[in-house]
């Protein structure tokens, strides 16, 4: 049985998702992420203008008269969208969880995907490959992805983004466009990455709670990590000791940063604090004057 409040957040994000991809992105997505392939489509008379590389010289030479081949873009794609469950994505502060943006984000990105008739699976990971959905099409299976989300255990705490992506590999053997939503608070992914990428389109989702990188004015605290357990205790009373935290937080963070510079991937960087669709909308801005 799923409580009341989980049922409410997964119904909030799903009529929100939806009205975002059908109006305030509305043909930005068809137009960044092109299909898959082309197909042909007809032959007909060539005309003043036409391309000339695209006259078919045998049935030119057979009929008497020039003609072209006409293709059609396979507008199909499949969108693989891989999700961080991992136990640092219940952390959150004032704006929300990191795991509810996670929602949130998967569940615009999927509902563009499905209007533009793609598929879109999922694959949640931790320190392994936790659970897998192939991709589908339909409304009904955003709705189901959104409740896999709020309701799914993990067995494990850490993260293993090289693992997602080798499981990527070797299940979709036809290229995708897949969004890895996650804080990145991981090692070792950069070959990964690079190896799985020369088939795949990647595009990190890089999340974060502006809790991650303060500590709050409050004397002595006792701060745990999510994915190891382990605890330590600072003194936030001084000044030094709060400024040496935020050091170390945001180094780590542009470190995660610089390895997705280093493997040529595109990332977005989104806070709990701030708009998907704003977000989104811009990063998509970005890549269609980056294509043309």
């Amino acid at each position: 049985m799923i409580p009341k409040e989980i049922i409410k957040k997964i119904k909030r994000i799903h009529i929100k998702s939806r009205r975002t991809a059908n109006t305030l992105m509305a043909g930005q997505y068809k137009s960044v992420f092109r299909g898959s392939g082309i197909e042909f489509e007809e032959v007909r008379s060539y005309c003043p203008g036409d391309d000339v590389k695209a006259i078919d010289w045998k049935v030119s030479a057979r009929l008497g008269k020039p003609f072209i081949k006409l293709y059609k873009e396979e507008r199909e794609s499949i969108v693989m969208l891989l999700i961080d469950m991992s136990s640092s994505q219940m952390f959150g502060t004032f704006s929300g969880l990191k795991l509810e943006k996670a929602a949130e984000i998967a569940s615009v990105l999927a509902f563009n995907a499905i209007k533009n008739n793609d598929k879109v699976g999922v694959i949640f990971f931790t320190d392994k490959v936790e659970k897998y959905i192939p991709p589908k099409k339909g409304s009904s299976h955003i709705w189901h992805l959104i409740k896999e989300i709020f309701t799914f255990t993990p067995k494990e705490k850490g993260t293993n983004i090289a693992c997602a992506l080798d499981f990527l590999a070797n299940v979709s053997r036809k290229k995708t466009v897949s969004f890895i939503i996650s804080d990145f608070i991981a090692d070792q992914y950069i070959k990964n990455l690079k190896i799985v990428k020369q088939r795949h389109e990647i595009i990190g989702i890089v999340l974060y709670d502006k809790g991650d990188f303060y500590l709050p004015e409050k004397g002595i605290i006792s701060i745990a990590c999510f994915e190891t357990g382990k605890t330590i205790v600072l003194d936030a009373f001084y000044k030094k000791t709060r400024k040496y935290y935020e050091n170390q937080t945001k180094k780590q963070y542009n470190q995660s940063l610089n390895n997705l510079k280093k493997s040529s991937v595109d990332f977005i960087e989104i806070g709990t604090h701030m708009s998907v669709s704003n977000t989104l909308s811009k990063y998509f801005r970005y890549r269609e004057r980056k294509i043309k």
